[in-house]
């Protein structure tokens, strides 16, 4: 058990995957915070997680471990064992956005509706990628910090949490606005081939369609999504 952490930091990527390193880069430099991340990716797990077989730990410094685990398992022994006193779980920063339909297969949100689940506020943030272009990790902590000074002093009611979506910007971009707006209900792509009996999606996440409105026609519009999602 590690003491005095106020927030646990995980993702779906991996402990290894700059994403976790750029959301703690976010956090002020006075808050305490402990990374308790899959030590594998497990992008698109949902909210698989272990069902009574043992889950390893393994430290990687005083304030990192490695779980073999998902991002769903890693929530619990994060706020169960290694910082049971911790205030918040963020979860991310994801290699790509979680919008609309995504968030039903999402690891990263997954990890903060299993913290809401235990009763400690959740935060979930993905990075919208558009095809064929690397992610600009610093303008995804500058960010990711306007966000957090935004949203943790402000903690949800019980039985809800946060999923942001950061849109894909330059360091030369115009700053985007924070919306506040709803999931989006359309389908992700459903356009597919099928060659030598072999089912196989084709579709175009960026051309995916989109309520206007919605996180996914507001971050791929530029903006940065604050989407409040309810389990009660």
């Amino acid at each position: 058990m590690t003491t005095g952490m106020t927030i646990v930091l995980t993702n779906d990527d991996g402990i290894d995957a700059p994403g976790i390193w750029a959301l703690r880069q976010a956090l002020d430099a006075q808050t305490p915070s402990l990374v308790v991340a899959p030590r594998l990716p497990h992008s698109g797990c949902s909210h698989q997680m272990n069902r009574g077989g043992a889950i390893a730990i393994e430290p990687r410094s005083s304030d990192a471990y490695a779980i073999d685990g998902t991002p769903a398992d890693c929530a619990r022994v994060g706020l169960s064992h290694l910082a049971p006193q911790a205030r918040w779980l963020l979860s991310g920063i994801n290699a790509g956005g979680n919008l609309g339909a995504d968030i039903y297969v999402s690891g990263t949100v997954a990890a903060a509706r299993e913290a809401t689940l235990l009763r400690v506020p959740g935060i979930a943030i993905s990075h919208y990628i558009q095809r064929g272009r690397a992610i600009d990790w610093a303008v995804a902590t500058r960010l990711s910090a306007k966000v957090l000074a935004k949203l943790l002093p402000h903690p949800p009611e019980p039985g809800q949490f946060w999923n942001v979506n950061l849109p894909h910007l330059t360091a030369d971009s115009p700053e985007p606005d924070i919306v506040i707006c709803p999931t989006c209900t359309q389908p992700l792509p459903t356009d597919f081939v099928v060659e030598n009996q072999q089912f196989r999606y084709v579709g175009n996440y960026g051309q995916r369609p989109r309520d206007p409105g919605g996180d996914v026609a507001v971050c791929f519009g530029g903006n940065i999504t604050l989407t409040q999602l309810r389990l009660w």
